[in-house]
């Protein structure tokens, strides 16, 4: 069986990658990337690499050919994530790709999340396609909060519009290692994973870990989203980043990232990494 997976050099495809090589051969797997050049040293480890962005319909249908199944990392490039995932599933369909397994987000098709539409858009995408699929709605990843523990951790304090929302984060490996069992494993076909942490946190309980980790205090402050973006106006954001940052955070408020789940621990047949190891992993 071959397996392929875009976005292969990025932060979640190179762990994905890492979790196939624990079950199958390397001669198995195709890591499709935009830079061959930054996918050398999985090429030097028996790994076939294929180049095709996204946007380069001919190529990905190159690069898609002879796959059985596909794991479709959806790109970072908000804005233009739906006709570029729309590229990727054409081309999987025109090369006769038996299965393509797609990273989500949360409740993508009815979620008042600000990612939520593109996701929604390419899964409906891939449902009308005729393909196999399986969908990964992956919740946030705790390694989102790195430069947030950073700050807290010098500063004392955590500043955020998330009021008491809380986040059922897991780390990156976490779903990577969900993603290399739905994709070398059977019955997964037309199922949609909610995918997040075993326990969901909120920003009290995170700036607690940061104290805990650290020994010095460390407190949240709950600001308006208004606040929020006038803070990092003045920090140096432009006005439409800082206002996405804040939408998230309002996001969260409401309880987009809250639901626990435990469709990824039963997938990878153990706990979900906790947040306070993530915590520990930034600051030690």
């Amino acid at each position: 069986m071959k397996i392929g997976v875009t976005g292969a050099t990025g932060q979640l495809g190179r762990l994905v990658i890492e979790q196939l090589l624990k079950r199958c051969e390397a001669k198995d797997l195709v890591a499709i990337v935009r830079d061959a050049a930054k996918a050398a040293d999985l090429a030097e480890r028996g790994i076939e690499v294929r180049v095709a962005s996204y946007d380069d319909r001919p190529a990905l249908e190159a690069a898609v050919a002879g796959l059985d199944k596909l794991l479709l990392i959806s790109s970072n490039e908000v804005g233009r994530r739906i006709p570029q995932h729309q590229n990727v599933i054409d081309a999987a369909k025109a090369a006769g790709v038996k299965q393509v397994v797609y990273t989500s987000a949360p409740k993508a098709t009815t979620s008042s999340l600000i990612l939520a539409p593109e996701h929604k858009a390419t899964e409906e995408y891939l449902a009308a396609s005729g393909l196999a699929y399986t969908v990964l709605r992956n919740n946030w990843y705790s390694e989102n909060y790195t430069q947030t523990i950073g700050n807290a951790a010098a500063s004392g304090e955590i500043v955020s519009a998330a009021g008491q929302g809380r986040v059922a984060s897991a780390p990156r490996a976490d779903y990577a290692e969900a993603a290399a069992v739905v994709l070398t494993s059977d019955g997964h076909e037309g199922k949609v994973y909610e995918l997040g942490g075993d326990q969901a946190w909120d920003f009290a309980e995170l700036a607690a870990m940061v104290a805990e980790v650290t020994g010095k205090p460390c407190t949240y402050k709950p600001v308006s989203v208004e606040d929020l973006v006038e803070r990092m106006r003045q920090a140096g954001l432009d006005e439409g980043t800082a206002a996405f940052v804040a939408g998230l955070d309002s996001n969260i408020a409401e309880g987009a990232l809250a639901e626990v789940t435990g469709d990824l621990s039963r997938l990878i047949g153990r706990p979900t990494t906790p947040m306070k190891e993530t915590v520990k992993a930034v600051l030690q």
